[in-house]
């Protein structure tokens, strides 16, 4: 059964909740990044936090979380498109960490003193948006959290989980997005913020129950209704128009060095893990280009 997230609204109109389950990406992007097991772990909420960041996309639009702390993972970055395509990488993917106290240590992996920003391209005719805050907790979840208030002034929880077997494998990775919308109620605000304080296994429930079952949970006795749901999963956007384009960066200069001392260039797509070998022909017309652009 595909991976899935599921949008519903209180019948007052005040209260938005997503939820989504997202194992089977977890399980492909962390075997293509081959992360230790807390990587394993600080991924895959990353990527479950990244697939309901994209769901308040409108169509066509895309945003790109990327947490960069002083711990040994160094970097996270998952791009989400509105249409349920989620990608992920880290910048050291075997970094680990003992637990403490039999918990994942995910906020000494990232490190507690850092920035997440979020980048949003907006599509044909939207202006491209940044926001960037300091980590408060290093915990993704309550990062997001914070973000969402601070930067888009939308109180919101964010709720997420990730579980593996003795083998490695992800079994369940998922999680939640409550978020206030201006005529919400307090009373029902208090009743799921309660709901959210009293839940003992998100990770259990979402394996039990799926998406629409953590979503009855959090709204309880308070009316609502799914607005809609839909398939997430793993796509990246590399291509070779984007490595050339990724190069030409690069400048004039430090491609005929690349040329000269190297033959050619191979470059890795971060996210998939595919490799581009361009040779001296090739970085021959990249150069002619560079060099075009910068007046040379």
């Amino acid at each position: 059964m595909a991976d899935q997230i599921v949008r519903a609204l209180c019948l007052s109109g005040g209260i938005r909740v997503l939820v989504c389950n997202a194992t089977l990406l977890a399980r492909e992007i962390c075997e293509l990044q081959q992360t230790s097991a807390t990587a394993s772990i600080v991924l895959s909420r990353g990527l479950a936090g990244g697939a309901l960041m994209g769901a308040l996309l409108k169509g066509g639009q895309r945003t790109a979380l990327k947490f960069e702390g002083n711990g040994p993972l160094r970097k996270m970055i998952v791009e989400a498109d509105s249409d349920g395509a989620v990608r992920g990488c880290v910048g050291n993917p075997a970094a680990e960490l003992e637990a403490i106290n039999g918990k994942w240590n995910v906020a000494g992996l990232i490190g507690r003193a850092g920035f997440l920003t979020v980048s949003k391209d907006l599509g044909a005719g939207g202006q491209p948006y940044q926001g960037v805050v300091q980590l408060v907790s290093s915990e993704i979840g309550e990062d997001l959290a914070y973000y969402l208030a601070d930067s888009e002034q939308t109180p919101s929880a964010v709720g997420l989980s990730a579980v593996f077997d003795e083998n490695g494998l992800i079994t369940v990775c998922g999680g939640f997005l409550v978020q206030a919308l201006p005529k919400a109620d307090d009373g029902e605000l208090e009743k799921i913020m309660a709901k959210i304080a009293g839940l003992e296994s998100l990770s259990g429930l979402l394996q039990s129950e799926g998406a629409e079952g953590v979503i009855r949970e959090l709204f309880d006795d308070i009316p609502y209704t799914i607005l809609e749901s839909h398939d997430i999963f793993f796509r990246c956007g590399c291509g070779l128009e984007k490595v050339e384009r990724a190069l030409l960066t690069l400048g004039g200069e430090e491609l005929l060095d690349m040329r000269d001392k190297e033959n050619g260039a191979e470059v890795t797509c971060e996210f998939c893990r595919k490799s581009y070998s361009l040779g001296i022909d090739e970085l021959d017309k990249l150069i002619h280009l560079a060099s075009g652009k910068s007046g040379c």
